[in-house]
């Protein structure tokens, strides 16, 4: 039977390691440790399962309902949440044709009048202003009206851009610890929250705040990558070993808070970033060795930890923080 590493699978199908360990741990795929061989792999059927979840999310089916599909036997509920995402897909159309006709109606208008010379008075234009009552949806006549009601309805179901905030973070001091292995982050994790609970960090500092970010980065060149994560603390606050007290000087990020586990969303971020008439990347020296400087933020973290992860505890939202500088213009 045929097997492939987790970086040949990185690699073929176009998703990090990262989101790979994501959907082994939420149990969706798996991988074994092949005797005499220290690369973890996948064999034949979990290779077939990515495939799926892939094919799966690539049309909008959320993880929670994909690993239902995984589950089903029958297949009846799978029946339903296909027939739920075309049903959701027709209101987003729905709202695409609302759009269209309008932009259609409003350029027709525009075409004739300027064909006879004649300008619109866009500031003016009763039609256009009485949009919510007898907008013209075809093209020469008054057959169907749309109110204004309806347009900001299509508005709500389609707006799924990007939201990002400019955020200036100051200096301050952290405690971090980085951990190079498998499963970085959660190594990582599970030695700052220790620490905090040791330190009694969340009373001490309520507003303590928890970082994250790849180092080194994923390479073909090595086996394991590795995760550092960061907590701020208090300036005299002393940091056991294997744990380093630094500084961090703070500055500008584009900011957006991505929803667990849509790791994908750094790449949108990077697009409006480099797309921004205002903003340009700012990235570390470092390069790639630790994310070009960017940070995740994880949400209520400390807070969470410091109450002991109870249920809803957390947002399952990290906030992810790109560094920028101003264009000079």
């Amino acid at each position: 039977m045929n097997t492939m590493t987790v970086s040949e699978v990185s690699r073929a199908f176009n998703v990090s390691t990262r989101m790979l360990r994501y959907y082994e741990k939420a149990g969706l795929i798996y991988s074994t440790h092949k005797e005499d061989y220290s690369y973890r792999v996948f064999e034949e059927e979990a290779v077939r399962r990515l495939q799926l979840l892939l094919i799966l999310r690539k049309l909008r089916i959320p993880v929670k309902q994909i690993e239902q599909i995984l589950a089903d036997q029958e297949q009846k509920n799978t029946l339903q949440i296909l027939v739920q995402q075309i049903e959701n897909l027709n209101d987003e159309i729905s709202s695409l044709c609302i759009l269209r006709d309008i932009l259609n109606a409003l350029t027709d208008r525009l075409d004739e009048n300027l064909k006879i010379h004649n300008k619109i008075d866009l500031l003016e234009d009763k039609e256009l202003i009485a949009i919510a009552d007898t907008l013209q949806l075809s093209k020469n006549n008054l057959k169907e009206a749309v109110s204004m009601n309806e347009v900001e309805k299509a508005n709500e179901t389609l707006d799924k851009g990007l939201e990002v905030r400019l955020i200036q973070l100051p200096p301050f001091t952290v405690a971090s610890f980085q951990y190079v292995g498998e499963n970085p982050e959660d190594n990582a994790h599970k030695i700052m929250n220790q620490f905090m609970l040791d330190s009694k960090l969340y009373d001490r500092k309520p507003d303590a705040r928890y970082f994250g970010f790849n180092h080194p980065n994923p390479s073909d060149k090595q086996e394991y990558y590795g995760y550092e994560v960061w907590v701020t603390i208090p300036d005299d606050l002393e940091v056991p070993a294997p744990l380093a007290k630094k500084k961090f000087t703070g500055g500008l990020y584009a900011a957006h808070a991505m929803e667990f586990p849509n790791f994908q969303e750094w790449e949108l971020l990077s697009n409006w970033v480099n797309n921004s008439d205002q903003y340009q990347a700012n990235y570390s020296e470092l390069g790639e060795e630790i994310m070009g400087g960017c940070l995740e933020e994880h949400l209520n973290w400390v807070y969470s930890n410091h109450m002991g992860w109870p249920e809803n505890g957390l947002t399952g939202k990290l906030d992810l923080l790109l560094p920028v500088k101003a264009k000079i213009k």
